[in-house]
């Protein structure tokens, strides 16, 4: 019974007091404090630690597996869809690279997509056939040595200090909306570049404007062109009418300077540059000055010879423009292009004309 009662009192005397804090005890008290929490603290930080390490790691693997697709489809598979179109008109990945100049993947990919355009919808050719396959195959090509020659231009340009300006692009569309029932409606002609080639009017703005820069760089770099052209002005006002004896004497000189093309009786609103809008300028037997029509490739003398309600008779000098074509073939030989995608020869089959 003793020791129970004794047990019994044990139980049921209070606690001794926590020590008091004094100035003394401050310091140890407010350890002991931040020693507690600290269990609670770190595992936190631990933790956010090591998710911001997965989050970096997992986005560098996000990145490496982008860029490995899309790598595979641009250069691998080849892609030509419209989501890797629209890619490449965003990041501007190259599918060559010519004289140091890049060519944008997304220049070549709108020219190709549009000559398959044409295939598919108005030449109903199935492209799934041999044939097909050997014109896609045409157009391929086709469409890379155009953005090539349209990124080389580029960098003449740059050199030059050549540019199409807005007036520029605005005359040339214009122009290209002009039939021989007059001038057609720009949301008209537009409909009609979209159904025929695909384009929307800022693609078909912009093929143009790489159209008429190329041109001029044409134009520019072409010295013997120029004299040739000078040589003409010359022989015309030294009082020379006769074309044909006028390109016969310049080929003599230098053979292929030229082209003479005999009489030809046209409408008067004919499609033809330039030169018929001219010639109806002219008096009879008057040439021309030189003109710069609206294909951008040479210069021309037109020579009226006759004309009636609806119709004109001329003839006419052609000076071709040859120097951009043999530096851009220079280049290539020189081994300063490099292309990022394999281009088969197309095989004896011939593409649809466009």
């Amino acid at each position: 019974m003793k020791k129970l009662l004794s047990k019994v009192r044990r139980n049921k005397e209070p606690e001794q007091p926590a020590s008091r804090i004094t100035n003394d005890t401050l310091a140890e008290h407010r350890e002991r404090v931040l020693a507690g929490g600290r269990k609670f603290k770190y595992p936190v930080q631990y933790q956010r630690h090591r998710l911001v390490i997965n989050a970096i790691i997992i986005g560098v693997v996000a990145v490496i597996l982008l860029i490995a697709s899309l790598w595979y489809l641009l250069y691998s598979a080849q892609n030509t869809s419209e989501f890797t179109y629209r890619v490449t008109k965003v990041i501007p990945v190259p599918v060559a690279i010519i004289d140091g100049e890049p060519v944008r993947y997304s220049d070549y990919l709108m020219k190709y997509r549009s000559g398959e355009h044409y295939l598919v919808e108005k030449e109903q050719i199935d492209i799934k056939t041999t044939d097909g396959k050997n014109q896609l195959n045409y157009i391929k090509a086709q469409a890379l040595n155009d953005a090539i020659a349209d990124a080389y231009a580029h960098k003449l340009a740059e050199q030059l200090d050549i540019q199409v300006t807005n007036a520029d692009l605005e005359a040339f569309l214009k122009q290209q909306r002009k039939s021989s029932d007059g001038e057609v409606t720009e949301a008209t002609y537009n409909a009609v570049i979209l159904d025929y080639y695909g384009w929307s009017p800022e693609e078909y703005r912009e093929a143009m404007a790489s159209k008429l820069l190329r041109q001029k760089v044409a134009y520019a770099v072409d010295a013997d062109a120029e004299k040739i052209t000078d040589a003409i002005e010359s022989k015309v006002k030294g009082g020379s009418s006769d074309m044909q004896a006028i390109a016969n004497e310049l080929n003599a000189q230098r053979e292929g300077s030229v082209q003479y093309v005999g009489a030809t009786w046209v409408p008067k609103d004919n499609q033809d540059g330039g030169l018929a809008a001219a010639a109806q300028k002219l008096s009879k037997g008057q040439i021309s000055t030189v003109i710069k029509p609206t294909s951008g490739n040479g210069y021309y003398y037109v020579k009226l010879d006759d004309s009636n309600d609806s119709q004109i008779q001329y003839e006419y000098i052609f000076v071709p423009l040859k120097d951009f074509t043999q530096k851009l073939a220079a280049i290539k030989q020189e081994g300063k292009l490099q292309t990022f995608i394999k281009v088969e020869q197309p095989a004896t089959s011939q593409p649809a004309a466009q």
